[in-house]
């Protein structure tokens, strides 16, 4: 089982490598500066959604706190530079230790929460974050937000270095799930207490997980300010996390290539919805239910029955209680030995 997975992730890999390759060539019939910007944030809530698919779809965690640390990652660099002059060269990476480092926190604190508890504590942390910034006004400017240098000179540019920057992510996300890793956090995600008992570390890997998912948001983050120019509270707001949600949930959660497909299909709608008053939102939270009650492994997920010749999706399992009986299969790879930590 673990050497299947191990074939099905890396399969994955190649297609979401080969649509950030034809993403890569938009430039070449795509010339209008509006389109490329709406392309790039596409690209920017692509990162987020993968960043957040490896803590909510394949450790379990269910966060809510996505955007909050994508807001912390911009913000970052922006005060290294607007307070001291720092490079916003040197500010990007100092955002990923910083995201990493309070994710990890986090991870440790939450470690024992799940469900609504776990969703409820990341949000409340997450809008507790936003809020201040939001009132520290002397430090950053509260709701008028920082201006941020930019980093290169054009619109392609950007476009090609959130490119770049996605193929990254998604390789960095591949190589933690392609080990013991990504067996560790699928046997945590399907059942916490017999992963436990198999004597791996809970705690650890949540908060790995956890730190990892919040650094991948934070550096998306950090390269966000640059293109937009200006980073404010906004970018922490619930409504950006929904977004993410609903990118994975509609994409398919759990896969490498159903984030992707989601974030670039749900803005690319919103976008289009604009035209309509803001009515985005409720859409994609009645997308979100639909696809959670009759394609819960969304449409990636669907395009994967279909090529195989099966058109029912997978049968919903019980979560785990306290004992066995009842309890979802192990992970793909696991045993009843114990296993290195």
């Amino acid at each position: 089982m673990g050497s299947l997975f191990a074939v099905r992730l890396r399969g994955e890999l190649r297609i979401a490598l080969l649509i950030v390759a034809g993403l890569a060539l938009v430039p070449l019939f795509v010339s209008s500066p509006y389109w490329l910007g709406v392309l790039v944030v596409s690209l920017y809530f692509a990162i987020l959604a993968t960043g957040w698919n490896l803590l909510a779809g394949y450790a379990g965690q269910f966060s809510l706190a996505p955007a909050a640390f994508a807001m912390l990652g911009a913000y970052v660099p922006a005060l290294l530079a607007w307070h001291w002059q720092v490079s916003i060269l040197v500010g990007i990476p100092l955002a990923a230790l910083v995201t990493g480092g309070v994710g990890y926190l986090l991870g440790r604190i939450v470690t024992r929460l799940s469900g609504p508890y776990l969703a409820l504590t990341t949000l409340s942390f997450a809008e507790i974050l936003r809020l201040v910034f939001y009132n520290s006004y002397e430090f950053t400017r509260g709701d008028q937000g920082l201006n941020v240098p930019a980093l290169l000179d054009s619109r392609v540019d950007y476009y090609w270095l959130f490119v770049a920057l996605l193929a990254a992510v998604l390789g960095c996300v591949w190589a933690l799930l392609r080990g013991r890793g990504g067996r560790f956090l699928l046997a945590i995600r399907d059942d916490p207490l017999g992963a436990a008992s198999r004597g791996i570390d809970v705690v650890r890997w949540k908060s790995i997980a956890f730190a990892v998912s919040c650094a991948l948001c934070g550096i998306a983050g950090a390269f966000y300010g640059p293109f937009a120019q200006l980073v404010s509270p906004e970018l922490g707001l619930i409504a950006q996390t929904g977004m993410v949600l609903a990118m994975v949930v509609i994409g398919g959660s759990g896969t490498l290539v159903g984030p992707l497909i989601g974030a670039l299909l749900v803005y690319l709608t919103s976008e289009w919805l604009r035209d309509f008053g803001g009515i985005q939102l409720i859409v994609f939270a009645a997308l979100v239910i639909l696809f959670a009650r009759f394609l819960p492994d969304g449409l990636w997920g669907l395009a994967r029955r279909l090529a195989s010749g099966r058109t029912a999706p997978p049968a919903p399992t019980a979560p785990p209680g306290p004992s066995t009986a009842g309890a979802r299969p192990a992970a793909p790879g696991a045993s009843a030995a114990p296993v290195t930590r």
